[in-house]
């Protein structure tokens, strides 16, 4: 029997993952990624998810997951309690996306996030052309209904990594039917038709 075909964006992110790491997967809805990490890589991983049904999807799987409100739970994690700290498809949803990559810093030295690019080239001519907030494929839920509050393009990202002292360790861009493309995550190519990317980031320490 073959296996399942893994997307594009969750196998690079098992692939980011060393192997027996403690991971923390924040907003890990029904806990898809948690069970291909414990299953490709044992790696000791946890999740916190707000949807009670989510919640008890983990469960259904064997998984180790909490039910909290990740704008306010991260807080109560120790200092590097986790190796590496994944956020997918979910910083754009944050009340305060900045502080809470400061909180993924602080969790471990090491964080996996993904988000929408809100620059993607189909979105930016609706925009234009129609005159109204876009529905795309990538992103098919009207205005008035999204859960995206604060949006951003790769570029957006990219500035607020560095603004948190984040190296940024790899990047992989997107396209439309979630396989990745080999445009440089800098590149006007990754700007315009990547719908979305994930980076590999690491703290970068402060000088004593």
């Amino acid at each position: 029997m073959n296996d399942p075909v893994i997307r594009d964006d969750i196998q690079q992110c098992i692939d980011w993952v060393p192997r027996g790491a403690r991971v923390l997967d924040v907003g890990c809805s029904d806990g898809e990624l948690m069970a291909l990490l414990r299953t490709h890589k044992q790696v000791r991983v946890q999740g916190i998810e707000l949807d009670p049904d989510k919640v008890n999807a983990c469960i259904g799987r064997g998984l180790a997951v909490i039910q909290g409100d990740a704008n306010i739970d991260l807080l109560d994690y120790p200092d590097q309690a986790f190796d590496v700290v994944v956020l997918s498809q979910t910083l754009q949803a944050m009340l305060h996306p900045r502080e809470t990559l400061r909180q993924l810093g602080r969790i471990a030295p090491r964080a996996i996030v993904s988000t929408p690019n809100f620059a993607y080239w189909r979105g930016v001519m609706q925009l234009l052309f129609a005159g109204r907030m876009p529905v795309t494929k990538h992103l098919p839920v009207t205005w008035y209904e999204t859960a995206n509050i604060h949006l951003c393009t790769i570029t957006d990202f990219l500035e607020l990594a560095a603004l948190e002292s984040f190296t940024i360790c790899d990047g992989t861009c997107f396209d439309a039917d979630v396989r990745a493309r080999p445009w440089n995550i800098t590149g006007l190519g990754a700007r315009l038709l990547a719908t979305q990317a994930s980076f590999l980031l690491e703290k970068r320490l402060s000088p004593l």
